[in-house]
Order: C-alpha cells, then structure tokens, then sequence
C-alpha cells in the first residue's frame, strides 16, 4: 500500500465523518493495533509531494468526498474568520475543569496562517504532547527509513563477542532468536563452539534511571534492551520493568546460543568490544517512520526516549536526557519552528521541567502537512483517532462527540492535561490545534472539556 500523500491523508479523515455522521462507522485505510500498515511496512514515502490541487495532471481521482476539501486547500487565502474561532472557542475554555492556567492554538495549515490563539505563546508544560517534537525532530534528523541496528561484534578466532547495543527498545525475543542463529551459523563456519560473550551499553551517556525515579512507565534508558525491559509480556502502556535490561538481555542471548550448540560465559557487567572486534551479525528495527507512529500511538515513553537519543547521535552530541534535549531544540530550529520558548528535559513528556508553547505543537503538525514535508508525514499518520486507536480508544465516547473526526496526541500528569492534533473542519479545512491545561484538579473533566474544544473545531462551520 502506497504512503499517503497530503490531499489522501485530509480526504480519508474526511471521509471517516462522513460515514460516522450517517451511523455506518468504518476507518479509512488497513489499521492494526493504531498503526498504518503501509507505514509499518514500507521504510520510506514514495514518489515527490503531491500538492492537493483537483486539476492535477496525472493524480488518482479524489474520493466523492474530497472536493470541498481540495478546494478549500487550494485558495490561501479563504480561511476562518478569527472572530467565529474565538466565539466558538472562548466559552469552552473557560470551563473550570481546564485549571487557572490553559492556552490555546489553531493553525490553518493549508497557509500556516495562525486562526486563534489564548496565550498561545506562554510556555507550559506539555506532558507527552511533547513526543510530537521529539518525533518531528527524529525524523528530521535521520529520516523516515532510518533503522536501529543491534550488533555481535567478534574477535578475529570468534572466541569473544560482544552484544552491542545501538539503542533499539523494541528488539524483540523474536528478533534475538533469529540474531542468535545468525550468529550461531557463521561460529560453526568457524568451528567455534564456546564464547565469552560481552555487552557494550556505551553509545548512551549520563543518568540511565529517568528524573521521576523507578516507574511503571518507564524503564531505566540504556542503549540495550528487550520488548522495553516489560516482564508481563505487555506491549503498550505501564507495565512492571526490570532493573537491568541490558544484562537481562545478554543473559537471554547467552541462553539462545547455548540452545543452539554455542556454550557462551556472559560477562556481569557493560564492556566494550574487544579489540580488532568486527561485526558477525546485525538486527535492525522496524523503520523510523512505523517507530514515529508506534510512539506517538501508544505514547510510548520508552521509545520517545530512544528517539531523541538517536536525534542526539545524529548531531554529534551525547546521548544523554541533555544532549538529546539541546538536539530535539536544533533540529526543530532548523525547521524554522518557535522554540525560542522551548526546553525539552526529556523526549517523552514525563518531566515536569519540559515546557513548549501551544504556537509550537500546532506549528510542528501543520509543518508535517506540508507537501515539501513528506519524510515528517508519520507524525501525522501515527496520531491517535478519536474513539478508535491507542490513547484516544476511550475517549470521544459520546453521541455528539468528535469520534473518528478527530486526531490528536493526549498528554497526562498530575495537574496538567493536553491535546495536540488535527480535524477537518465542517468547512473542509485542515486545521492543526494544542490545547494546554495545568492545575486541573481532575484528569477525566480536563479530558472532557479538551475533547469539547477539539470537537468543536471538527463539527461546527467557522465561517
């Protein structure tokens, strides 16, 4: 299945309500567990940027739905009027349950033009709506078809090896098991049958335990792990993690090539590669793109923090909470977004410290629509749908909700709620949003009153 282009992704959303609107619910495109297929399976997007503009040489038809919406997007400069934004939008969030301080943001992205904005540059903290920077940056940096490789490095006689980390939390048993062959293949080529076996967790820097302390949502950050150090088989969401991923890893790796025939000591504790070491064998990750949407899906906080750090390593800086902050910050000023604002503590939204505006997460989604921007489109691809997929399943639960119209990334602490995502407006706009709240004094009335704003920018004509 081909990669979306910009007029597909906003006339299948389209599309979506319609069909909702008349009681016959059906998503649009092959979704498993929220995450598109073809980006999973596919490493990059094809082809250039396809501008949605109806008379184009050569594009698909759009679908029956589409027209209003390719027209709309075709002349900049009709656009919202400000006063009806402000009009449907002030009343809803003077709502109590969004806590005494709460900005607002809403960006026609088809000129970038800012529609409404409630103290849209105040800095705030942003809870996981900031894995939308993290992500933007990630893929900037490295590209949608950028791997993770996991590697055994070998001396020359095959007699010690080395399972070096290259910082991919979702290396799964599956994939060890299969490294474990590989590598158990070329050893008997060698007529090698018992190792030394090290592990190197050296290509990340600084604190490996997240500033919140040991929690459910979050494994120790070490370059190596499997299934993000989960010991209750879960794929998503808190879990119970263990203390050592790294030599929990190694251990199991260990285990698989004493299975096959290959008697192998593992080390205690991290060591580099022995000198004159050289690859034996390799197993990468899914492709950056399936990555980005896996993490902005489940709001995955493990891989959130991988992805920094690779931003990091790609800009020569240390892969530390710092060094992945000071990166994510460049890369998004290279793409000429407003972060003067900004502070990025870590890359997945659990520290407090991290502050963004609603003016940034609206930008960065808007930006990722743009036609010259297809390598940044899984940012889109992977937000939650409202009422369907990953951390909006149960949410827009309501008869005059915004179920399937709606797209967004929800962020959850203790006193602070937020939502970043897009609609398409009843008037066929494609508009990216933040909604930011802190001293909310319930989790589940702050939601509520988020998703009121963002269904109403789905459901009700602006102009």
């Amino acid at each position: 299945m081909p990669k979306l282009t910009t007029w597909q992704f906003i006339a299948g959303s389209t599309a979506i309500g319609l069909v909702i609107a008349t009681g016959a619910v059906a998503l649009a495109g092959p979704w498993d567990s929220g995450q598109r297929k073809a980006e999973r399976d596919q490493s990059a997007p094809k082809g250039g940027a396809h501008h949605p503009a109806p008379a184009r040489p050569k594009a698909p038809a759009p679908a029956p739905s589409a027209p209003g919406v390719l027209t709309a997007l075709g002349a900049p400069g009709n656009v919202p009027a400000q006063k009806a934004l402000s009009a449907t939008l002030g009343p809803l969030l003077a709502d109590p349950a969004l806590g005494s301080v709460h900005t607002a943001a809403v960006i026609d992205t088809a000129t970038g033009k800012l529609l409404y904005g409630s103290g849209a540059d105040l800095a705030m903290t942003p809870a996981s709506t900031v894995k939308l920077a993290t992500t933007t940056a990630a893929l900037a940096a490295l590209g949608p078809d950028h791997r993770i490789a996991t590697t055994v490095e070998a001396t020359a006689d095959g007699k010690h090896l080395t399972l070096v980390g290259g910082g991919d939390p979702t290396l799964s048993k599956d994939r060890l098991r299969a490294l474990a062959d590989d590598t158990v293949r070329v050893l008997r080529d060698r007529g090698v049958t018992s190792v030394d076996l090290a592990y190197d967790t050296s290509l990340y820097s600084g604190p490996e335990i997240h500033p919140i302390g040991i929690n459910d949502n979050i494994a120790p950050v070490v370059a190596l792990m499997t299934d993000e150090g989960r010991v209750d088989g879960s794929d998503h969401g808190p879990a119970p993690r263990t203390g050592d991923p790294a030599g929990d890893t190694a251990r199991t790796f260990a285990g698989m090539l004493a299975d096959r025939g290959v008697t192998a000591n593992p080390g205690s504790t991290p060591a580099r590669p022995a000198a004159h070491s050289t690859p034996l064998a390799r197993t990468y990750s899914d492709p950056l793109s399936a990555l980005v949407e896996r993490a902005l899906t489940n709001s995955d906080n493990d891989l959130a923090e991988a992805l920094a750090r690779q931003t990091a390593l790609a800009a020569g800086r240390p892969a530390s909470f710092e060094g992945a902050g000071r990166a994510v910050k460049d890369q998004l000023a290279k793409l000429r977004l407003p972060v003067s604002e900004a502070q990025f503590a870590d890359g997945s939204g659990l520290d407090r410290n991290d502050r963004v505006t609603a003016t940034l997460l609206a930008t960065v989604l808007a930006r990722a629509s743009e036609p010259a921007n297809q390598r940044l489109r899984p940012v889109l691809t992977g937000l939650p749908i409202a009422g369907f997929s990953g951390t909006l399943a149960d949410r827009y639960t309501g008869s005059a909700s915004g179920t399937g119209l709606v797209r967004a990334k929800t962020g959850t602490l203790t006193g602070v709620n937020t939502l970043a995502g897009t609609v398409v407006a009843a008037d066929g706009r494609l508009l990216s949003f933040a909604f930011l709240a802190s001293n909310t004094t319930s989790p589940y009335a702050a939601q509520s009153a988020l998703d009121r704003l963002a269904t109403a920018l789905a459901t009700r004509k602006l102009t």
